[in-house]
């Protein structure tokens, strides 16, 4: 008799929700599995929504214990690559196709939140008292606040689990819980035995193609108009890159308008001054991006910044980024960070164009 009450419980504890998690549990379980990384690799594609445009990435993300990351976007629209590479020398932002490379005095990941970075879902999740959890279709869905400090409509995010807590997407929303933010993961390897030397900064630099540094004999006239060079004796001959067009910001902070236009010449082409004045000065420069002969790090004291389409560089009082074959310099002691950001993200919409020719 007592065998049978014993085997009874059991199935009444099957039928009751075995193997079903409470939030306490989930969470244990999820930090557990980050934290005895001592490395791994993740795979996915991030959704960046932004009023009716939506930019898409393929994310690899990889982690090594003592603080080394190496996340690699790529824009799946034009294929415009960037790395964004912290090792023990300090943290980088790299964009291979211009040679060139922020270098920041900074503590990221650590002061914001990262949809794509295993510890800083655990950081979000942890930190936050009144996460919740919620079983649906088969899976588990942790919902918590988010900490964007330089984007104040992210508001919070929902974490997907499937029933055996394995990760598989975060979406993060903003007030009026429409999603601006969609990390889905293809693939997540925890034991991925990587060592320092997967985390160099001369490894992510492009050699120079010699091949392209020299004229070529047999280039045609319609091969250097496409390349937009000179052609002369069949020898394609660089000329000074210039802007197609000038990008004007549909975001103006009220009380401020455009108050100058200015083109000025520079060695490698022109370069457009915009600037705006009223209750919020600030200016913008616009300039042909152009790759550097030898690789040229830029010191920036600020952050990474995940615009729509690109990373830039985010400091106190000023925002770079390259984006369409276009460097911008966004600088102003008015307005503030998610301002600038604001202005930044405008930038680049087709009603904004207008023709330099």
């Amino acid at each position: 008799m007592k065998k049978i009450f014993i085997l009874f419980g059991v199935l009444l504890f099957t039928i009751t929700g075995c193997g079903e998690y409470k939030l306490e549990d989930a969470i244990k379980d999820f930090s557990k599995s980050v934290e005895n990384s001592k490395s791994y690799k993740v795979n996915g594609t991030m959704e960046i929504s932004s009023g009716e445009e939506i930019f898409t990435y393929s994310i690899d993300t990889y982690y090594l214990k003592d603080d080394y990351y190496k996340v690699i976007l790529v824009n799946q629209t034009n294929n415009h690559e960037q790395i964004i590479l912290k090792n023990a020398d300090g943290l980088y932002v790299v964009t291979p196709s211009l040679n060139k490379s922020f270098k920041f005095d900074s503590v990221w990941p650590d002061n914001s939140s990262q949809a794509y970075i295993l510890q800083n879902l655990v950081n979000d999740i942890k930190n936050d008292s009144s996460a919740t959890l919620e079983k649906k279709d088969n899976e588990y869905i942790i919902r918590g606040k988010v900490n964007y400090p330089n984007n104040e409509e992210l508001s919070y995010q929902k974490i997907h689990f499937d029933k055996n807590m394995n990760l598989n997407k975060v979406e993060v929303y903003n007030n009026e819980d429409i999603v601006k933010i969609k990390v889905n993961f293809k693939t997540i390897d925890l034991k991925a035995k990587l060592s320092k030397d997967d985390f160099v900064l001369d490894d992510l630099i492009d050699e120079p193609n010699t091949n392209e540094t020299q004229n070529n004999d047999n280039c045609s006239e319609e091969t250097c108009k496409e390349e937009s060079n000179n052609c002369e004796e069949g020898k394609c001959e660089e000329t000074s890159s210039t802007l197609d067009s000038i990008i004007y910001p549909l975001y103006i902070p009220s009380e401020t308008h455009l108050s100058s236009s200015e083109t000025v010449s520079t060695e490698t082409g022109q370069r457009v001054i915009l600037t705006f004045s009223g209750d919020k000065n600030f200016v913008i420069v616009e300039e042909k991006a152009v790759a550097s002969s030898d690789f040229e790090v830029v010191p920036v004291f600020g952050d990474p910044l995940m615009l729509n389409d690109t990373v830039g560089a985010l400091s106190s009082n000023s925002i770079s980024w390259h984006a369409n074959d276009i460097s911008y310099y966004l600088v102003s002691s008015d307005l503030t960070a998610n301002e600038m950001v604001n202005v930044a993200k405008s930038l680049g919409n087709s009603t904004t164009v207008v023709s330099t020719k």
